[in-house]
Protein backbone atom coordinates (compact mmCIF):
# COMPACT_ATOMS: atom_id res chain seq x y z
CA UNK A 1 0.00 0.00 0.00
CA UNK A 2 1.86 3.60 -1.08
CA UNK A 3 1.23 5.83 1.75
CA UNK A 4 0.37 9.56 1.18
CA UNK A 5 -0.38 13.17 2.99
CA UNK A 6 -1.95 16.03 2.75
CA UNK A 7 -4.08 18.23 5.24
CA UNK A 8 -7.41 18.31 3.90
CA UNK A 9 -8.88 14.52 1.96
CA UNK A 10 -12.11 15.74 0.12
CA UNK A 11 -14.14 12.57 -0.55
CA UNK A 12 -16.37 13.54 -3.81
CA UNK A 13 -15.83 15.24 -6.59
CA UNK A 14 -19.41 17.30 -6.93
CA UNK A 15 -19.32 21.21 -6.04
CA UNK A 16 -18.98 20.93 -2.73
CA UNK A 17 -15.62 19.04 -2.77
CA UNK A 18 -14.31 20.91 -6.04
CA UNK A 19 -15.23 24.12 -4.20
CA UNK A 20 -13.97 23.42 -1.03
CA UNK A 21 -10.60 21.90 -2.65
CA UNK A 22 -10.32 25.48 -4.75
CA UNK A 23 -11.10 28.19 -1.89
CA UNK A 24 -8.44 26.32 0.38
CA UNK A 25 -5.80 26.40 -2.41
CA UNK A 26 -6.36 29.97 -2.50
CA UNK A 27 -5.95 30.65 1.70
CA UNK A 28 -2.93 28.21 1.23
CA UNK A 29 -4.00 24.69 2.57
CA UNK A 30 -3.15 21.69 0.16
CA UNK A 31 -6.46 18.62 -0.24
CA UNK A 32 -6.66 16.18 -2.34
CA UNK A 33 -10.16 15.25 -3.67
CA UNK A 34 -11.30 11.35 -4.26
CA UNK A 35 -13.53 10.93 -7.17
CA UNK A 36 -15.38 7.13 -7.43
CA UNK A 37 -16.52 8.17 -11.17
CA UNK A 38 -14.82 9.38 -14.16
CA UNK A 39 -14.05 13.33 -14.66
CA UNK A 40 -16.30 12.61 -18.17
CA UNK A 41 -18.79 11.14 -16.34
CA UNK A 42 -18.93 14.03 -13.69
CA UNK A 43 -18.70 17.18 -15.92
CA UNK A 44 -21.92 15.42 -17.98
CA UNK A 45 -24.20 14.65 -14.77
CA UNK A 46 -27.01 16.90 -14.92
CA UNK A 47 -27.98 18.43 -11.79
CA UNK A 48 -29.49 21.41 -10.54
CA UNK A 49 -29.07 24.33 -12.67
CA UNK A 50 -30.46 28.06 -10.23
CA UNK A 51 -27.90 29.82 -8.50
CA UNK A 52 -28.48 31.96 -5.68
CA UNK A 53 -27.03 35.49 -5.80
CA UNK A 54 -24.63 34.69 -2.95
CA UNK A 55 -23.56 31.30 -4.72
CA UNK A 56 -22.94 33.78 -8.10
CA UNK A 57 -20.56 35.87 -5.72
CA UNK A 58 -18.93 33.21 -4.18
CA UNK A 59 -17.87 31.66 -7.71
CA UNK A 60 -16.90 35.66 -8.92
CA UNK A 61 -15.04 35.75 -5.74
CA UNK A 62 -12.79 32.78 -5.94
CA UNK A 63 -12.18 33.17 -9.81
CA UNK A 64 -13.93 30.56 -11.35
CA UNK A 65 -17.22 32.56 -12.55
CA UNK A 66 -16.02 33.98 -16.34
CA UNK A 67 -17.84 31.55 -18.09
CA UNK A 68 -20.95 31.86 -15.62
CA UNK A 69 -20.74 35.63 -16.17
CA UNK A 70 -20.61 34.97 -20.06
CA UNK A 71 -23.28 32.22 -20.79
CA UNK A 72 -25.32 31.81 -17.38
CA UNK A 73 -29.24 33.16 -17.79
CA UNK A 74 -29.43 36.04 -15.14
CA UNK A 75 -33.15 35.97 -13.95
CA UNK A 76 -34.83 39.06 -12.25
CA UNK A 77 -38.28 37.00 -11.56
CA UNK A 78 -40.35 33.34 -11.64
CA UNK A 79 -43.84 33.16 -12.86
CA UNK A 80 -46.49 30.77 -10.68
CA UNK A 81 -49.48 29.75 -12.81
CA UNK A 82 -52.86 28.14 -11.62
CA UNK A 83 -56.20 29.15 -12.14
CA UNK A 84 -55.75 29.87 -15.90
CA UNK A 85 -53.72 32.90 -15.01
CA UNK A 86 -49.70 33.61 -14.62
CA UNK A 87 -48.40 35.78 -11.99
CA UNK A 88 -44.84 37.21 -11.75
CA UNK A 89 -42.69 36.97 -8.51
CA UNK A 90 -40.67 40.54 -9.73
CA UNK A 91 -36.94 40.11 -7.68
CA UNK A 92 -36.17 43.29 -9.06
CA UNK A 93 -39.18 45.00 -7.35
CA UNK A 94 -39.48 42.69 -4.44
CA UNK A 95 -35.37 41.96 -3.38
CA UNK A 96 -33.41 45.04 -5.58
CA UNK A 97 -29.79 44.11 -6.34
CA UNK A 98 -30.56 40.16 -6.05
CA UNK A 99 -31.72 37.85 -8.87
CA UNK A 100 -30.93 34.01 -9.90
CA UNK A 101 -28.23 32.54 -12.63
CA UNK A 102 -29.50 29.73 -14.44
CA UNK A 103 -26.03 27.96 -14.86
CA UNK A 104 -26.12 24.31 -14.78
CA UNK A 105 -24.27 22.49 -12.46
CA UNK A 106 -22.35 20.31 -14.13
CA UNK A 107 -21.20 23.41 -16.17
CA UNK A 108 -20.02 24.72 -12.39
CA UNK A 109 -18.30 21.82 -11.87
CA UNK A 110 -16.33 21.86 -15.33
CA UNK A 111 -15.19 24.92 -14.49
CA UNK A 112 -13.75 24.06 -10.72
CA UNK A 113 -12.27 20.77 -12.56
CA UNK A 114 -10.38 23.23 -14.71
CA UNK A 115 -9.38 25.85 -12.23
CA UNK A 116 -7.97 22.97 -9.77
CA UNK A 117 -5.90 21.17 -12.39
CA UNK A 118 -4.80 24.65 -13.61
CA UNK A 119 -3.04 25.67 -10.48
CA UNK A 120 -1.92 21.79 -9.82
CA UNK A 121 -4.30 20.21 -7.70
CA UNK A 122 -5.16 16.91 -7.57
CA UNK A 123 -8.25 15.09 -8.56
CA UNK A 124 -7.97 11.20 -8.07
CA UNK A 125 -11.12 10.26 -10.77
CA UNK A 126 -12.28 7.00 -10.61
CA UNK A 127 -11.42 5.42 -7.38
CA UNK A 128 -12.73 2.39 -5.73
CA UNK A 129 -13.08 0.78 -2.52
CA UNK A 130 -12.95 3.83 -0.41
CA UNK A 131 -12.88 3.89 3.47
CA UNK A 132 -12.21 6.02 6.20
CA UNK A 133 -10.04 6.11 9.48
CA UNK A 134 -9.90 7.14 12.87
CA UNK A 135 -11.86 10.19 12.65
CA UNK A 136 -12.18 10.39 16.40
CA UNK A 137 -8.45 10.58 16.79
CA UNK A 138 -6.16 13.58 15.50
CA UNK A 139 -4.87 11.16 12.59
CA UNK A 140 -7.52 10.51 10.17
CA UNK A 141 -7.11 8.68 7.01
CA UNK A 142 -8.80 7.91 3.81
CA UNK A 143 -7.79 4.76 2.03
CA UNK A 144 -8.95 3.28 -1.41
CA UNK A 145 -8.04 1.90 -4.90
CA UNK A 146 -6.44 4.40 -7.07
CA UNK A 147 -7.45 4.59 -10.68
CA UNK A 148 -4.87 1.54 -11.66
CA UNK A 149 -5.44 -0.79 -9.32
CA UNK A 150 -2.88 0.60 -6.31
CA UNK A 151 -4.00 0.82 -2.46
CA UNK A 152 -3.50 4.26 -1.63
CA UNK A 153 -3.18 5.22 2.07
CA UNK A 154 -3.76 9.10 2.31
CA UNK A 155 -3.12 10.69 5.96
CA UNK A 156 -4.70 14.09 6.81
CA UNK A 157 -5.16 16.29 9.47
CA UNK A 158 -9.37 16.84 8.29
CA UNK A 159 -11.57 14.79 6.31
CA UNK A 160 -14.61 16.62 4.22
CA UNK A 161 -17.71 14.50 3.43
CA UNK A 162 -18.69 15.49 0.20
CA UNK A 163 -19.57 12.38 -1.36
CA UNK A 164 -22.92 12.95 -1.42
CA UNK A 165 -26.33 10.66 -0.15
CA UNK A 166 -25.12 7.71 -0.99
CA UNK A 167 -21.66 8.06 -0.20
CA UNK A 168 -19.45 6.42 2.56
CA UNK A 169 -18.24 9.06 4.99
CA UNK A 170 -21.64 9.67 6.74
CA UNK A 171 -22.25 6.14 7.40
CA UNK A 172 -18.74 5.83 8.97
CA UNK A 173 -19.90 7.84 12.06
CA UNK A 174 -21.03 5.69 14.78
CA UNK A 175 -24.56 4.79 15.28
CA UNK A 176 -26.27 7.11 17.33
CA UNK A 177 -24.10 9.81 17.42
CA UNK A 178 -25.95 11.10 14.04
CA UNK A 179 -29.61 12.41 15.04
CA UNK A 180 -31.92 11.91 11.02
CA UNK A 181 -34.71 13.73 10.35
CA UNK A 182 -36.13 13.28 7.19
CA UNK A 183 -39.58 13.15 5.03
CA UNK A 184 -40.33 11.23 2.21
CA UNK A 185 -43.32 12.80 -0.57
CA UNK A 186 -45.78 11.02 -2.05
CA UNK A 187 -44.44 11.87 -6.11
CA UNK A 188 -41.34 11.93 -7.37
CA UNK A 189 -40.00 14.32 -10.63
CA UNK A 190 -39.76 13.34 -13.76
CA UNK A 191 -36.95 15.66 -15.53
CA UNK A 192 -36.65 15.95 -18.88
CA UNK A 193 -34.06 17.80 -20.63
CA UNK A 194 -34.74 18.60 -24.71
CA UNK A 195 -32.82 20.75 -27.48
CA UNK A 196 -35.34 23.29 -27.86
CA UNK A 197 -35.27 26.95 -27.18
CA UNK A 198 -36.79 28.08 -23.80
CA UNK A 199 -40.70 29.05 -24.44
CA UNK A 200 -41.02 31.69 -21.79
CA UNK A 201 -37.62 33.98 -20.64
CA UNK A 202 -38.19 32.64 -16.59
CA UNK A 203 -38.79 29.67 -14.88
CA UNK A 204 -42.39 28.52 -14.59
CA UNK A 205 -43.82 26.69 -11.60
CA UNK A 206 -47.07 24.94 -12.62
CA UNK A 207 -50.06 23.73 -10.30
CA UNK A 208 -52.69 22.21 -12.45
CA UNK A 209 -55.31 19.65 -10.78
CA UNK A 210 -53.14 16.80 -13.28
CA UNK A 211 -49.94 18.10 -11.01
CA UNK A 212 -46.76 20.34 -10.83
CA UNK A 213 -44.78 20.86 -13.95
CA UNK A 214 -42.11 23.56 -14.13
CA UNK A 215 -40.67 25.25 -17.62
CA UNK A 216 -37.02 26.42 -16.73
CA UNK A 217 -33.83 26.38 -19.04
CA UNK A 218 -30.39 25.45 -19.02
CA UNK A 219 -29.09 27.63 -22.19
CA UNK A 220 -30.95 29.67 -24.93
CA UNK A 221 -31.28 26.52 -27.19
CA UNK A 222 -31.71 24.16 -24.01
CA UNK A 223 -34.97 24.11 -21.88
CA UNK A 224 -35.18 21.43 -18.70
CA UNK A 225 -39.00 20.47 -17.59
CA UNK A 226 -40.13 18.74 -14.82
CA UNK A 227 -43.26 16.88 -14.21
CA UNK A 228 -44.96 15.53 -11.05
CA UNK A 229 -45.15 11.69 -11.64
CA UNK A 230 -46.40 8.70 -9.18
CA UNK A 231 -43.24 7.31 -7.03
CA UNK A 232 -43.10 4.02 -8.25
CA UNK A 233 -43.51 4.91 -12.19
CA UNK A 234 -40.40 3.77 -14.75
CA UNK A 235 -39.32 5.40 -17.27
CA UNK A 236 -41.18 2.91 -20.06
CA UNK A 237 -44.44 4.52 -18.99
CA UNK A 238 -43.16 8.10 -20.81
CA UNK A 239 -42.33 7.76 -23.93
CA UNK A 240 -41.03 11.40 -25.62
CA UNK A 241 -44.85 11.44 -27.11
CA UNK A 242 -46.32 11.07 -23.84
CA UNK A 243 -44.02 13.84 -21.88
CA UNK A 244 -44.63 16.87 -24.15
CA UNK A 245 -48.47 15.66 -24.35
CA UNK A 246 -48.38 16.19 -20.39
CA UNK A 247 -46.26 18.96 -20.40
CA UNK A 248 -48.49 21.20 -22.69
CA UNK A 249 -51.60 20.18 -20.61
CA UNK A 250 -50.25 21.38 -17.58
CA UNK A 251 -48.20 24.99 -19.00
CA UNK A 252 -50.09 25.62 -21.64
CA UNK A 253 -53.16 27.08 -19.11
CA UNK A 254 -52.78 30.73 -19.99
CA UNK A 255 -53.77 32.63 -23.35
CA UNK A 256 -51.18 33.11 -26.04
CA UNK A 257 -48.84 30.89 -24.43
CA UNK A 258 -47.41 27.81 -26.96
CA UNK A 259 -44.70 25.02 -25.44
CA UNK A 260 -42.20 24.87 -28.40
CA UNK A 261 -41.28 20.84 -28.75
CA UNK A 262 -38.06 19.08 -29.87
CA UNK A 263 -35.57 16.27 -29.15
CA UNK A 264 -35.24 14.86 -25.82
CA UNK A 265 -31.92 14.22 -25.04
CA UNK A 266 -32.01 13.00 -21.36
CA UNK A 267 -34.66 11.68 -19.32
CA UNK A 268 -34.64 10.56 -15.29
CA UNK A 269 -37.09 10.11 -12.49
CA UNK A 270 -35.97 11.67 -8.87
CA UNK A 271 -37.93 10.75 -5.45
CA UNK A 272 -38.58 14.26 -3.60
CA UNK A 273 -37.15 13.42 -0.20
CA UNK A 274 -36.20 15.93 2.78
CA UNK A 275 -33.63 14.87 4.57
CA UNK A 276 -30.69 16.47 7.60
CA UNK A 277 -28.50 14.80 9.67
CA UNK A 278 -27.15 16.65 13.13
CA UNK A 279 -24.46 17.18 13.83
CA UNK A 280 -22.86 17.92 10.75
CA UNK A 281 -19.33 16.60 12.11
CA UNK A 282 -17.49 13.87 14.16
CA UNK A 283 -13.86 13.89 15.56
CA UNK A 284 -11.89 14.75 12.46
CA UNK A 285 -14.84 14.25 9.68
CA UNK A 286 -17.01 17.29 8.53
CA UNK A 287 -20.04 16.44 5.96
CA UNK A 288 -20.76 18.94 3.28
CA UNK A 289 -23.78 19.03 0.87
CA UNK A 290 -25.66 15.95 0.53
CA UNK A 291 -24.00 14.25 2.65
CA UNK A 292 -25.69 16.15 5.22
CA UNK A 293 -29.05 17.28 4.09
CA UNK A 294 -30.99 16.87 1.29
CA UNK A 295 -33.97 19.07 0.03
CA UNK A 296 -36.78 18.67 -2.93
CA UNK A 297 -35.76 20.70 -5.63
CA UNK A 298 -38.98 22.31 -5.50
CA UNK A 299 -36.93 25.73 -3.96
CA UNK A 300 -33.69 25.00 -6.00
CA UNK A 301 -31.78 25.39 -2.80
CA UNK A 302 -29.39 22.04 -3.06
CA UNK A 303 -26.30 23.09 -4.72
CA UNK A 304 -26.78 26.44 -2.91
CA UNK A 305 -27.10 24.27 0.09
CA UNK A 306 -23.80 22.97 -0.79
CA UNK A 307 -22.14 26.47 -1.51
CA UNK A 308 -23.06 28.06 1.98
CA UNK A 309 -22.02 24.31 3.77
CA UNK A 310 -18.43 25.12 2.04
CA UNK A 311 -17.92 29.00 2.50
CA UNK A 312 -18.53 27.79 6.40
CA UNK A 313 -16.30 25.03 6.29
CA UNK A 314 -13.48 27.07 4.67
CA UNK A 315 -13.29 29.48 7.22
CA UNK A 316 -13.15 27.37 9.88
CA UNK A 317 -10.60 25.15 8.45
CA UNK A 318 -8.37 28.33 7.64
CA UNK A 319 -8.60 29.83 11.55
CA UNK A 320 -7.59 26.53 12.88
CA UNK A 321 -4.56 25.66 10.45
CA UNK A 322 -3.34 29.09 10.70
CA UNK A 323 -3.84 29.95 14.31
CA UNK A 324 -4.40 26.76 16.16
CA UNK A 325 -8.25 27.69 17.23
CA UNK A 326 -10.90 25.04 16.62
CA UNK A 327 -13.55 27.76 18.06
CA UNK A 328 -14.87 27.69 14.47
CA UNK A 329 -15.15 24.38 13.68
CA UNK A 330 -16.39 23.49 17.12
CA UNK A 331 -19.24 25.79 15.81
CA UNK A 332 -19.96 24.23 12.30
CA UNK A 333 -22.52 22.24 12.36
CA UNK A 334 -24.65 25.11 14.73
CA UNK A 335 -23.46 27.52 11.60
CA UNK A 336 -24.46 25.47 8.91
CA UNK A 337 -28.07 24.29 10.42
CA UNK A 338 -29.24 27.47 10.58
CA UNK A 339 -29.97 28.14 7.27
CA UNK A 340 -30.48 24.50 5.93
CA UNK A 341 -33.61 24.55 8.18
CA UNK A 342 -34.62 27.70 6.63
CA UNK A 343 -33.77 26.43 2.88
CA UNK A 344 -35.59 23.26 4.38
CA UNK A 345 -38.81 24.62 5.26
CA UNK A 346 -38.48 27.44 2.04
CA UNK A 347 -37.96 23.78 -0.12
CA UNK A 348 -40.63 21.97 2.02
CA UNK A 349 -43.46 25.21 1.11
CA UNK A 350 -42.83 25.35 -2.18
CA UNK A 351 -43.21 22.28 -2.30
CA UNK A 352 -46.43 21.96 -0.68
CA UNK A 353 -47.95 24.97 -1.95
CA UNK A 354 -47.82 23.74 -5.63
CA UNK A 355 -47.63 19.63 -6.06
CA UNK A 356 -51.17 17.89 -5.92
CA UNK A 357 -51.25 15.48 -2.88
CA UNK A 358 -54.43 13.33 -2.39
CA UNK A 359 -56.71 13.36 -5.16
CA UNK A 360 -59.58 12.82 -2.94
CA UNK A 361 -58.56 16.19 -0.72
CA UNK A 362 -60.64 19.27 -1.74
CA UNK A 363 -60.18 20.71 1.53
CA UNK A 364 -56.32 20.59 1.04
CA UNK A 365 -56.55 21.40 -2.82
CA UNK A 366 -58.81 24.54 -1.72
CA UNK A 367 -55.82 25.48 0.97
CA UNK A 368 -53.37 25.70 -1.72
CA UNK A 369 -55.07 27.97 -3.97
CA UNK A 370 -56.10 30.01 -1.19
CA UNK A 371 -52.46 30.60 -0.24
CA UNK A 372 -51.45 30.64 -3.70
CA UNK A 373 -53.92 34.23 -3.95
CA UNK A 374 -52.26 35.10 -0.97
CA UNK A 375 -48.62 35.28 -2.45
CA UNK A 376 -49.58 36.43 -5.68
CA UNK A 377 -51.43 39.40 -4.12
CA UNK A 378 -49.81 40.63 -0.76
CA UNK A 379 -46.48 42.36 -0.96
CA UNK A 380 -45.09 40.98 1.93
CA UNK A 381 -45.85 37.05 0.81
CA UNK A 382 -44.11 37.65 -2.43
CA UNK A 383 -41.42 39.05 -1.06
CA UNK A 384 -41.19 36.12 1.56
CA UNK A 385 -41.38 33.88 -1.55
CA UNK A 386 -38.65 36.43 -3.41
CA UNK A 387 -36.04 36.63 -1.02
CA UNK A 388 -35.66 32.70 -0.06
CA UNK A 389 -35.96 32.15 -3.57
CA UNK A 390 -32.66 33.97 -4.07
CA UNK A 391 -31.01 33.10 -1.24
CA UNK A 392 -30.74 34.61 2.03
CA UNK A 393 -27.63 36.56 2.32
CA UNK A 394 -24.59 35.19 4.20
CA UNK A 395 -23.69 35.97 7.58
CA UNK A 396 -20.53 37.95 7.78
CA UNK A 397 -17.62 35.58 9.01
CA UNK A 398 -14.83 37.02 11.33
CA UNK A 399 -12.50 37.04 8.04
CA UNK A 400 -15.23 38.97 6.10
Amino acid sequence: MRTERTQVAIVGAGPAGLLLSHLLHRRGIGSVVLEIRSREYVERRVRAGVLEQGTVDTLMEAGVGERMAREGLPHHGIELRYGGRGHRIAFERLVPGRRITVYGQQEVVKDLIAARLADGGRIDFEVSDVAVHDIDTDAPSVTYVDASGERVRLECDVIAGCDGFHGVTRPSIPEGVLTVYERDYPFAWLGVLARVRPSAEELIYARTERGFALHSMRSSEVSRFYLQVEPDEGLEAWPDERIWAELKTRLETVPGFTLETGPIMEKGITPMRSFVVEPMQYGRLYLAGDAAHIVPPTGAKGLNLAVADVRVLTEALVAWFRTGSAELLEGYSRACLKRVWRAQHFSWWMTTLLHTFDSDDAYGRRLQLSYLDYVTSSEAAATTLAENYVGLPFEKGPHD
